[in-house]
């Protein structure tokens, strides 16, 4: 083994030793999430969806108009078929309506598919013909578990890797550690690589418990899943290192990562969708990195998604993290300055 690769393995296994001794960050990291989806999945394991839902591809026709009129019925409008198509195999549209085709589906499982056909075909005007979608009803805690996992790889990457490295310049260990063989890049890949081999852990673990005792579903690749956590950790861990990089001042430091993480935690459909805010605001939302990374895993787990359909939201998230890291470590240093 090279002395390079032992140093680094050395403050890998120190920086580890840290996390797991320090029972409050351990706790956080681990219980928080796991509460998190068993408190939600139990606040909306009933019925929280009196009205039938009724989704419609493109405007609604005059021939249909008289719909709009049932009060037991709220109409949906979708410009695309097939995130439509999705939600009613979901369970999340009682029906489909497509008027340009002259059609309409249905999930044969869907409890209220059945009286959104019977009110459909009472107030429309014109023959349609009839098709289905049959697929797994997917609860509000199962679309909320890749939210959670990805909200946890940001802010255990984000402070993880941020703070710490800021706490460590002020206390001066960088200063210390700089009197040491140990380079710049072996201990910022040092840092890196325990971030990453920590949030991989707490996510696995994360995820089997809501799988084992929840029931969550997981329809795709579960390998495909796990690289899709290793990026996203990366992704997180190397922005930290990007505000980190020069900053000496914790107080700034968490000033600075609460600003980056509230905002995107939001916007990223960690908790709710986005799909009824301006178009603007959902094409800013759609860039950000927890967006593709939580996009990426609920593909795979509620829709069984294979490489192809996630390649792209991957590449971004490949290609921000390294952006990150080239930046992060042309501009760290020891000591602020």
């Amino acid at each position: 083994m090279s002395d390079s690769l032992r140093r680094i393995c050395a403050l890998f296994h120190a920086r580890n030793l840290e996390f797991v001794r320090d029972r409050a960050a351990l706790a956080w990291n681990l219980l928080v999430p796991l509460l998190l989806v068993l408190g939600f999945s139990l606040i909306f394991s009933g019925n929280q969806r009196p009205l039938l839902q009724l989704g419609v591809v493109g405007p609604l026709p005059p021939a249909y108009q008289a719909l709009e009129a049932i009060p037991q019925l709220r109409l949906v409008e979708y410009e695309s078929l097939a995130p439509a198509q999705r939600k009613v195999r979901h369970h999340q549209l009682d029906l489909l309506l497509n008027p340009a085709g002259g059609n309409y589906w249905v999930n044969p499982d869907s409890p209220g598919g059945g009286l959104a056909e019977y009110l459909l075909k009472g107030h429309s005007l014109t023959p349609l013909v009839r098709d289905t979608l049959p697929g797994q009803a997917i609860r509000y805690g199962d679309w909320l578990l890749p939210g959670v996992i990805g909200m946890n790889l940001m802010f255990s990457g984000l402070f993880g890797v941020g703070y710490v490295i800021v706490r460590y310049r002020k206390n001066g260990v960088l200063k210390r550690l700089r009197a040491t063989p140990l380079s710049a890049a072996e201990f910022l890949c040092a840092q890196l690589l325990s971030r990453l081999a920590i949030t991989l852990v707490v996510s696995l673990l994360v995820f089997l418990v809501a799988h084992w005792l929840l029931g969550a579903p997981l329809l795709g690749s579960g390998w495909l899943l796990l690289l899709i956590a290793l990026l996203g950790g990366a992704a997180m861990a190397s922005l930290g290192l990007l505000v980190a990089a020069r900053l000496q001042n914790e107080e700034l430091a968490s000033g600075l990562l609460n600003l980056i993480s509230l905002p995107m935690m939001f916007l990223s459909g960690v908790w709710f969708s986005l799909e009824g805010a301006p178009p603007w605001l959902q094409g800013v939302a759609d860039r950000l990195p927890l967006s593709q990374i939580i996009a990426a895993a609920r593909a795979v787990m509620l829709e069984g998604a294979g490489w192809q359909e996630v390649a792209s939201p991957l590449a971004q998230i490949a290609l921000f993290t390294l952006v990150c890291v080239t930046l992060g470590a042309a501009l760290f240093r020891w000591n602020a300055t």
